[in-house]
């Protein structure tokens, strides 16, 4: 064989296994995009397991807030229901579940006699325990995201992406109102 012809044959060889490498990189990150959703997915069924018990052991004690239980009861119905659907329509009901039950814990506090309650100090623990995992699922989730979103957008992986139809994930971002920090009143 010609020294021209071998070194052509090296060349693409290399070429090659640098596409592949750049392909199963983009595979890597997107399972690791998919398995952080699945983590966040697992805390949010959680999450919705929670809520009917939580509603149910409160609705005796504040039968004047029936309209902010159902509003729980009615977004946390949207959440359930977008199982399965992928994570941009969940993001959407969870969102509206979160001010749902914002709501509620900030009424809770005028009740002191519900705040007693052993079942409600438990199941608030459990749903304060759930939120801390879902926050550190959605921090993994969305650090997956942006290693996934930094390969397909840059050169030369951003050829490879678009090859093989790669196409950036969206983070699990929180509205601008759950942002903002609680004001507490010791007064």
């Amino acid at each position: 064989m010609e020294l021209g012809t071998i070194i052509v044959l090296l060349l693409i060889a290399g070429v090659a296994v640098y596409i592949i490498s750049l392909y199963n990189r983009l595979v890597r990150l997107r399972n690791q995009v998919r398995n952080g959703w699945r983590q966040i997915d697992v805390q949010l069924k959680r999450r919705h397991d929670l809520i009917p018990n939580l509603v149910e052991t409160v609705k005796d004690y504040m039968s004047y807030e029936q309209e902010t239980l159902q509003q729980v009861v009615q977004a946390r119905s949207r959440a359930v229901e977008t199982e399965g659907k992928g994570p941009e329509a969940a993001m959407a009901a969870e969102q509206g579940l979160s001010g749902a039950l914002g709501r509620l814990f900030a009424l809770m506090e005028n009740y002191p006699d519900l705040k007693a309650n052993q079942n409600v100090q438990q199941l608030m623990e459990e749903l304060s325990s759930t939120e801390n995992r879902i926050a550190f699922s959605r921090q993994h989730y969305n650090d997956s995201v942006m290693a996934k979103n930094t390969a397909v957008e840059s050169f030369p992986s951003n050829i490879v992406a678009n090859l093989f139809s790669f196409r950036k994930d969206t983070y699990f971002e929180i509205e601008t109102q759950e942002r903002a920090v609680p004001r507490v009143s010791l007064r």
